[in-house]
């Protein structure tokens, strides 16, 4: 059992990764950001082997007031036993017209986190896939699949939560054209 002193310094080590990532992400209101969280790896634990609902809960005290505050919607990715499914709330899956599936996620089955985000929104749903504008991978939870091309990596002012590294990304335009075509650089 994790304690109240390691869980606040999660809480704060989300906080600041998700500070960090929206810093240079470039999002507009209502874009969704990913998040896929391996509490697992958090605690020092291959992926899957020791889910911790205390430390997902953590994470998302950490992360949600930050994405909330910036007009944003939080896609949380469920582990690969529930296929990398999202959970979202019903009028964010409705709003970009992504159909739910039947699933409700599990520490287990699903992840801690992804379990941790059903419990907290008002009316969460799964669905299959997102197109994200901005992600953050905390322990190697494979989010690539649910952000928009072209993904940019962002460099994060912390590496890890807990013990797990964390990754973020970005999104832009892809560029198109060639050695002659003038880009727009507000949007690079």
């Amino acid at each position: 059992m994790a304690t109240e002193v390691f869980l606040s310094k999660i809480e704060q080590q989300a906080r600041e990764a998700m500070e960090s990532l929206l810093a240079q992400a470039k999002c507009k209101p209502y874009d969704l950001v990913v998040v896929g969280c391996s509490s697992s790896e958090i605690l020092g634990s291959k992926i899957g082997t020791a889910s911790s609902p205390e430390t997902a809960q953590a994470v998302l005290r950490g992360i949600l007031p930050v994405i909330k505050a910036h007009e944003l919607e939080l896609a949380a990715q469920c582990c690969e036993h529930l296929n990398r499914a999202l959970i979202v709330e019903q009028d964010t899956a409705e709003r970009f017209g992504y159909g739910p599936v039947n699933v409700i996620p599990a520490p287990k089955a699903g992840g801690s986190f992804a379990t941790a985000v059903w419990e907290t929104f008002s009316h969460p749903v799964a669905v299959e896939f997102v197109r994200a504008s901005a992600g953050l991978d905390i322990g190697g939870t494979l989010i690539g699949m649910h952000l928009k091309h072209v993904a940019v990596p962002v460099r994060l002012s912390c590496k890890q939560i807990g013990e797990a590294i964390i990754l973020a990304a970005r999104v832009r335009p892809k560029f198109v054209g060639g050695s002659r075509a003038v880009y727009d650089a507000a949007l690079q």
